[in-house]
């Protein structure tokens, strides 16, 4: 059986980084409950045992700010990270699904590959959290625009702004993901 080496030791070389000196003793004596917690909310031992080892992670990365005084501090912190992990993973399951059923509904073409698949859901993802940084009306207008292809003056009497408006707001979303594309290819 082979054994899990928790030493931290590969993370010394991350400028800037301060590892804990009790992670492994917090790992210890945390991450089973933390894995029972989540399977017990998310019904697959898998998912749960790969959303500990994340929260787990997160911690390493980015260490508690004032640490933990008792066992309590250290579980209502995982917990929150976990909820956090659990959100996420539902809101990635929601994307996918959303796709597919839109793939099923369209003409018939060759299904993606699992990475074409993860790339594709990674993206619209990404350009989902584009669209909630950006005011309502923007999203919605960018929305209405490019995905129900809804002329910019119907936009502007849906939203109840000129249609100079509705141009400055697809303006905005349009930056916003051009920016998130050069991002991408950095």
């Amino acid at each position: 059986m082979a054994t899990l080496d928790l030493s931290t030791s590969w993370i010394v070389s991350i400028p800037g980084y301060r590892c804990p000196s009790s992670i492994e003793s917090l790992y210890a004596a945390h991450h089973s409950w933390l894995t029972g917690w989540l399977r017990r909310r998310l019904g697959s031992a898998a998912d749960a045992a790969d959303l500990a080892h994340d929260a787990f992670l997160r911690l390493i990365l980015k260490p508690a700010p004032r640490g933990f005084q008792t066992p309590g501090e250290a579980r209502a912190y995982l917990r929150a990270v976990g909820n956090s992990l659990c959100v996420d993973l539902w809101r990635r399951r929601e994307v996918e699904q959303a796709w597919l059923e839109a793939l099923a509904a369209g003409p018939e073409r060759r299904w993606p590959s699992a990475e074409e698949r993860a790339i594709v859901v990674e993206t619209l993802m990404e350009i989902g959290g584009v669209l909630g940084r950006l005011p309502q009306k923007a999203a919605a207008a960018f929305i209405m625009a490019q995905i129900d292809g809804t002329p910019y003056r119907d936009i502007a009497g849906e939203l109840g702004v000129s249609e100079r408006m509705v141009k400055k707001y697809i303006a905005q979303a349009m930056l916003q993901c051009a920016l998130l594309v050069a991002r991408s290819k950095r």
